[in-house]
């Protein structure tokens, strides 16, 4: 609520001061400074505009010059989460009423995990460099600390289950920690893997790739033991691949080819554990071929996909999985949805600018979605299953 003018204007201001250099309670863990009482959004302003953010964000850091980018977004439940980007790192425990600005510096963010709100996790790189690290923060977000990764292998995505355990994904292998990142076991896959995930010590997906024939999907229940083929796809191309998977849901992402700015892919899902799939979709394109398992006129079952590009999935439950898209051609971002574990599908145009975007779903209506690309960089808000979204925070353009 935004605080009233008084004859006390200086009580307020002394106020407003320590308030500024106080650190509060965030959840479970420390909240980093809150936004100055007397500038706190009223009902109306609530969630708007860049929340004072921009000039500090773009010098801390170091891209005065530039306009700012997200990368990506993670929220522990439906009020407390972060958005990472270039250099910065933001977060909210009011559902983006407001935010305040976490960190700045050195760090590129790609990929944020956080357990809990004191540790976490991100893959990030540094300024003019394409190498991707480990690091790890244990006081909700001001200082992070390199971690090595196995064989100084770069990941490509991390899931921490815990503040110890936690899987690190290579672009052809799996690896398990228990003890914080310090130290990694390696987790046996199938040869030519371009894609795993475990749920469980266990429980564990492979995606496969078979030249000359396409991809195979392959489950675990042994940790990496031995290994089952549950489904073949024929391909012409066998590129990369992505997996999500919970308890109980099971979906791979398979890439066909890229051509004239277009990415040909498909979608399948499974509510069982991998014992039985289904395609989703299979979105061919003129300028980059068939997509996986489509048929020889380029066309596979289910409707089209939610945008060109993937980004990254949600999956809640048993039922419910979320899929964020954006098309480079149309510049638009898409959701993608289902509610019984890929039986039926639909997509929804958000309507806003961009043409990338990353999720994150806390419960099975309520998601948070950060656009990276273009110039209209912006968090946005759904407590509908993403029929409707709101705007959360929206940084300046590079012409203001």
């Amino acid at each position: 609520m935004r605080m009233k003018t008084t004859k006390n204007t200086e009580t307020w201001k002394r106020a407003s001061i320590i308030t500024l250099a106080l650190t509060l309670i965030w959840g479970t863990g420390l909240m980093h400074t809150l936004p100055d009482a007397g500038a706190t959004s009223s009902a109306a302003t609530c969630g708007t505009g860049d929340h004072g953010l921009t000039s500090d964000l773009k010098k801390g850091s170091g891209v005065e010059e530039q306009q700012l980018r997200f990368t990506d977004i993670d929220f522990l439940n439906p009020n407390t989460g972060r958005a990472a980007g270039e250099g910065f790192l933001i977060g909210t425990s009011n559902a983006g009423c407001t935010w305040q600005s976490i960190y700045t510096g050195q760090w590129q963010f790609k990929q944020l995990d956080f357990p809990n709100n004191v540790t976490g996790y991100a893959l990030a790189g540094t300024k003019d460099s394409t190498v991707t690290y480990l690091i790890r923060t244990d006081d909700g977000d001001s200082h992070w600390k390199r971690l090595d990764t196995p064989g100084k292998a770069p990941f490509k995505q991390i899931d921490f289950r815990d503040k110890n355990t936690g899987y690190g994904y290579t672009y052809n292998g799996a690896y398990r920690t228990a003890d914080g990142g310090v130290t990694w076991s390696k987790i046996a896959t199938p040869a030519n893997t371009r894609a795993a995930t475990f749920t469980t010590d266990k429980l564990g997906y492979a995606v496969v790739a078979v030249p000359g024939s396409g991809y195979k999907l392959e489950k675990t229940s042994d940790g990496g033991k031995n290994w089952t083929t549950t489904l073949l796809v024929k391909s012409d191309t066998w590129n990369r691949a992505e997996l999500y998977a919970n308890e109980y849901l099971v979906y791979a992402i398979l890439y066909g080819d890229a051509g004239m700015s277009q990415q040909s892919y498909s979608l399948y899902a499974s509510g069982d554990q991998g014992t039985h799939w289904r395609q989703v979709f299979a979105q061919s394109t003129a300028g980059a071929g068939p997509a996986p398992g489509a048929n020889q006129e380029g066309k596979g079952t289910g409707p089209a996909n939610p945008g060109g590009h993937p980004g990254n999935m949600a999956l809640i439950g048993n039922q419910t999985a979320y899929l964020s898209a954006g098309s480079p051609a149309a510049d638009k971002v898409g959701i993608g949805r289902s509610f019984d574990a890929g039986s039926t599908w639909k997509n929804i145009d958000l309507k806003v600018k961009g043409y990338s975007s990353r999720i994150s779903f806390p419960a099975a209506k309520t998601g948070w979605l950060v656009v990276t690309s273009g110039n209209a960089p912006a968090v946005y808000a759904t407590t509908d299953g993403g029929m409707t979204w709101l705007p959360k925070i929206l940084f300046q353009s590079e012409q203001n």
